[in-house]
């Protein structure tokens, strides 16, 4: 089943100017899938999860480049970063736009290499797994958040029937990873033990040096189920039973793969009072609720994890409609040492947009009682929003708005 893809319009636009572009993302998400869709019957595609071709990608660029010659996609560049300097080159000799594109799924070592290498000259742009907006066939349609009234109009136009709570945890509890989330033959267990050992095993392995991988495994379990809340290293590598050095180096590889989100604290020298420690996500919730072990979307609604999770899918929904329309998502949290805390504080053109997450679908002007705290800040502030199980968008006053999860 092809799900139209957001992202495929930036694509389309993005290569008619720059001659190199970088789809990054987790392994699984549809990067390939979506290029292909994207590219001209001229376009030549190469792998290097094939090692016989990775091993000339490594020992000779040159000759892969003139084997695969532009206009030319190539998959899981990160494992041949000796091929950007023979990029460079080409490009600087030719020119021309949309010579080549490439995805990677690790951008451990990655980006360090573009960024040094390709400056100015390649577009990067970030994929995630299927947003609420493309499995529903509104993938066109979608523009970056922003709880104003005219992103609220525009969104009530385009949804779909509202979203039951059972719909929600379901949708929650498969994940967002295109084969899982759209084949529902496929037994959803079996698929993320597999990724996990394919992650390991690729990724993990071949770029870092981890010594002992049940220790990471346990690791990443432990990561899981802190989703939505404040980081602790020092929780993190008690659990598991290594040094805080570990827990940060094994964290910042999550990160670098694209399976988890730090969202950083808004801070600002107006006030010293806030809280400096990011807050950790999981970017698929299918994988963090399979980490976590619920069995079911029901079990999970019903459970310890039921809220976090719910906050979990909607900050990585918001954040997909940003990445997936090419933008870069300024996105903090707020909370005080008075414990004042706001979910997601989205700043857009000097403003801040206060945003709650609620597991309610009667929420009361209460719930954005800490809004008001941002005006301390010093920064003007804009319209706000509780995103919450409500089937439509309803005023809580005359700055903030109920807006349902299904607008999303």
């Amino acid at each position: 089943m092809m799900i139209k893809r957001t992202l495929a319009a930036t694509i389309r636009k993005t290569a008619k100017t720059f001659p190199v572009l970088l789809v990054t993302g987790p392994r699984q998400v549809g990067k390939t899938t979506l290029l292909e869709a994207c590219a001209s019957k001229k376009r030549h595609y190469v792998s290097l999860d094939d090692l016989d071709q990775r091993e000339i990608a490594q020992k000779d660029p040159a000759l892969f480049l003139q084997t695969h010659k532009p206009p030319v996609t190539i998959d899981e560049v990160q494992y041949a970063p000796q091929l950007f300097s023979a990029i460079k080159i080409m490009v600087d000799r030719e020119g021309k736009p949309g010579m080549f594109w490439l995805t990677g799924s690790q951008k451990f070592h990655l980006m360090r290499n573009v960024s040094e290498t390709l400056a100015g000259r390649v577009a990067i742009l970030d994929l995630l797994g299927l947003s609420n907006a493309e499995l529903d066939g509104r993938a066109a349609a979608s523009r970056p958040f922003l709880p104003t009234r005219q992103w609220i109009n525009a969104a009530r136009s385009r949804a779909q029937k509202p979203m039951t709570l059972k719909e929600v945890y379901k949708r929650i509890w498969l994940g967002s990873f295109p084969k899982i989330a759209t084949d529902h033959k496929t037994p959803r267990d079996i698929f993320y033990k597999s990724y996990l050992q394919t992650y390991i095993q690729r990724d993990v392995r071949d770029m870092t040096r981890i010594g002992d991988e049940n220790a990471f495994l346990m690791f990443v379990r432990a990561a899981a189920a802190r989703t939505g809340q404040l980081l602790n290293y020092n929780d993190l590598a008690r659990d598991v039973g290594v040094d805080n050095k570990t827990a940060k180096s094994w964290l910042s590889i999550l990160e670098a793969s694209g399976l988890i989100y730090l969202l950083m604290p808004y801070h600002t020298n107006v006030t010293k009072r806030l809280v400096k420690t990011p807050k950790l996500y999981f970017l698929d919730t299918g994988l963090c609720t399979y980490l976590t072990q619920w069995s079911s979307p029901e079990a999970l609604e019903a459970g310890a994890m039921s809220g976090s999770i719910l906050e979990t899918f909607m900050l990585a929904e918001i954040l997909k409609s940003y990445w997936h329309n090419g933008e870069s998502a300024l996105f903090y949290f707020y909370r005080d040492k008075d414990q004042q805390e706001i979910d997601l504080v989205i700043d857009r053109d000097g403003m801040l947009y206060p945003v709650e997450f609620k597991k309610t679908a009667t929420p009361s002007a209460s719930a954005a009682s800490n809004f008001s705290t941002l005006e301390r800040l010093k920064k003007p502030v804009g319209h706000g929003a509780v995103v919450c199980l409500r089937e439509s968008d309803v005023p809580l006053s005359r700055n903030v708005d109920a807006i349902p999860v299904g607008y999303l």
